[in-house]
Parts: structure tokens; C-alpha cells; sequence
């Protein structure tokens, strides 16, 4: 018989990830400007800031994504129809003018981040996997309700939301169990299922540490 690793003896890599990522992820909702918008007590400058600091590591995922698209785990991924960079940078445009970019500051936790993401690509990019599941995942998912949230309490308009808006995408759901599936089957038979659990929780990390930069700015800068 083969060794099955203990994270996986109750269930799926995805199951894993969910049940051991769910501290962090409950904490990420609770952290730093994040808290604030699903408190209704952020504003449009702040969500702004956020964008900015985020997108630095869709950028690099994508591009990580982009190399390793030849890699069954990655197919489904490696998708402009999924792809978020350009769709944040349209909704700051929007929101923040067309300046956006030298107007709004890049804090290091955003850097911190992004320079992860692009460590976890380096070699066959397995814990790569772990980055797309966080962000993708939480987009087409939680997203959907932060969409609405950020449209009443910010007055932003649809062209402002384009980051939570996958026209490419017919069934979200159908396009989920397509994720589930590449990271049950292809992630798991390409790598140690504890790597990936690692790096997704190292993912939760950095999305609080921004969030929290983030928040902590703008009370410097008030």
C-alpha cells in the first residue's frame, strides 16, 4: 500500500485545505480594511488602496500561471476568462483616475506578497496551486458578495467592479468543480499535499498582512 499523507486520510486536498486553512480565512474576514468594508465602515479611498496593494500579486500569479499553463494541475487556471489583474487595474482607473498606479501608494506587504507568489513558481510550481486556490476560489465565491456590499455602502458602479464580474465564466459553479478536480487529482499526484497546505495558509497570511497595511496607512495618514 502507498503512504497517504495525514492531511489527506479524511478526504480530498481540497477538503484538507478548506478544514486547515479555515482559521486563517476566518481571520482574513476579521483583519485589517477587509473588516472595515464588511463593516460598512470603509471608504472609497480605502478600497482603492486595497486594489492597489493586491494587485501586485495577481500580476505575479498570473504570469507564474502563464508558465506553467503546459501542466495539467494548471489548465484550468492558466484562463484569461479567470484572470483578475487586468480587471483591477480597469476598476482603479475607474475609482482612482487614470494615475492611478503613481497616485496610490504600493505598501512592502503588497511586495512581501507578490515576491511569494513568485517563489512558490520556481521549479515544477506545485505550491502555485495553493495561491490560485486562495484567490480564485475566494473571488468567485465570497466575492460575489463583496460585489454587492462595495455597490451599496461605496456607491460604486458596475464599471467599478469589474474584478468580481467573470463574463467568460457561464457556471461558476460547474468552473469551481473544474478547480476542485485539478487540485484533487493532477495537484495532488504532482506534489506532497502538505506542501500545498502550507503555502495556502502562507497565502492567508499575506492576504492579512496586507489588509492590515493597508488599514494601518490610512489611520497614519488621516
Amino acid at each position: 500500500m502507498g503512504h497517504v499523507a495525514p492531511a489527506l486520510q479524511a478526504g480530498t486536498l481540497t477538503e484538507a485545505l478548506r478544514q486547515r486553512t479555515w482559521a486563517l480565512h476566518t481571520a482574513a474576514e476579521r483583519s485589517g480594511i477587509i473588516n472595515d468594508i464588511l463593516r460598512k465602515k470603509a471608504d472609497r479611498n480605502g478600497y482603492a488602496l486595497l486594489l492597489r496593494n493586491v494587485i501586485p500579486a495577481y500580476r505575479a500569479m498570473e504570469r507564474a500561471l502563464e508558465r506553467h499553463r503546459h501542466l495539467p494541475m494548471f489548465q484550468v487556471f492558466a484562463r484569461p476568462e479567470l484572470y483578475r489583474a487586468d480587471k483591477i487595474a480597469a476598476d482603479l482607473s475607474v475609482i482612482a483616475g487614470l494615475n492611478w498606479e503613481r497616485d496610490l501608494v504600493r505598501l512592502p506587504a503588497a511586495d512581501d506578497y507578490a515576491a511569494c507568489i513568485a517563489q512558490s513558481a520556481e521549479g515544477g510550481g506545485a505550491r502555485l496551486v495553493a495561491h490560485a486556490y486562495v484567490r480564485y476560489f475566494g473571488d468567485l465565491s465570497g466575492g460575489q458578495i463583496l460585489k454587492g456590499l462595495l455597490g451599496k455602502t461605496l456607491g460604486l458602479q458596475p464599471e467599478a467592479l469589474s474584478f468580481y464580474e467573470f463574463p467568460g465564466i457561464d457556471d461558476p459553479s460547474a468552473f469551481k468543480n473544474a478547480m476542485r478536480r485539478a487540485i484533487d487529482v493532477d495537484a495532488a499526484a504532482a506534489c506532497e499535499p502538505e506542501i500545498v497546505i502550507d503555502e495556502a495558509m502562507r497565502a492567508f497570511e499575506h492576504n492579512i498582512a496586507v489588509s492590515t497595511a493597508v488599514q494601518d496607512f490610512l489611520k497614519r495618514n488621516a
